[in-house]
């Protein structure tokens, strides 16, 4: 009988740490925070270059992490959507994160292989990889609605070898709209673009298939890709590369 009771007792107190150990996981998991830095350029400058909806693309992004409590964001708009403003934003927002937390950088607008355009010249993803290098995050990704973003894994850059090693240490998941031969598709009635609009109702929790409220890069590609495959007939296809772990959480709800 004494036996039974130290076994029963033995058993109660595995169960009860099991159970400690799921919620230490869960509070650590919730208490993670996301900064975001969310850019889009519809009007740039003349009339030539503009866009339609880049603009709402960046702010249904800051407005969906929004509803998340624990995300810290910046959104840049048009004119202030300048290189030296996307820089310094992700370089500020992104040294407040800690190993464990989330770190984003959307960007909506024109693009070109190697990188964006923003309001006044080019930015390199060398230049946005260096600035996000800095950050202590163990997740980084980089959200692109751009032409040709397929490329930027193709990027030829003058810049020193110096600066080209030190943006390379930086551990960054690439979640990129098209292939880089092709468009990045957007449709007047449309709110948002084809990637974009797939990419909302991913993280929304569209893309969660084991409804844990965590959604993963792995899950989130399937959903999105498979979207806009369809949505555009088959002429755009979303990419995502990167040195990452497929279930790295990219939204936690």
């Amino acid at each position: 009988m004494p036996t039974s009771i130290a076994t029963t007792h033995k058993v109660v107190r595995c169960c009860w740490l099991s159970i400690l150990l799921f919620l230490t996981t869960i509070s650590s998991t919730a208490e993670a925070k996301t900064y975001l830095v969310s850019a889009g350029i519809s009007d740039y400058p003349g009339i030539q270059n503009d866009l339609i909806l880049p603009a709402n693309d960046a702010k249904a992004i800051s407005w969906l992490y929004s509803k998340n409590t624990d995300v810290v964001y910046r959104q840049l708009l048009n004119n202030a959507a300048t290189k030296n403003a996307i820089v310094s934003a992700i370089q500020t927002l992104f040294a407040q994160a800690t190993d464990n937390d989330i770190v984003v950088f959307f960007f909506s607008g024109h693009g070109y292989p190697g990188g964006f355009y923003a309001y006044d010249t080019r930015l390199s993803y060398t230049e946005v990889r260096q600035a996000m290098a800095r950050s202590r995050s163990n997740h980084k990704m980089i959200f692109a609605d751009a032409c040709f973003s397929g490329k930027l894994r193709e990027e030829k850059s003058s810049a020193s070898t110096t600066a080209i090693r030190a943006a390379k240490t930086a551990d960054v998941m690439l979640f990129l709209s098209s292939r880089s031969n092709e468009l990045s598709i957007e449709r007047r009635n449309m709110k948002n673009g084809f990637f974009t609009t797939y990419l909302l109702k991913g993280l929304r929790g569209n893309a969660d298939t084991n409804r844990d409220r965590t959604i993963t890069a792995k899950e989130l590609f399937d959903f999105v890709s498979k979207g806009v495959s369809s949505l555009s007939n088959n002429k755009q296809h979303p990419v995502m590369w990167g040195k990452f772990n497929d279930n790295m959480p990219v939204m936690i709800w």
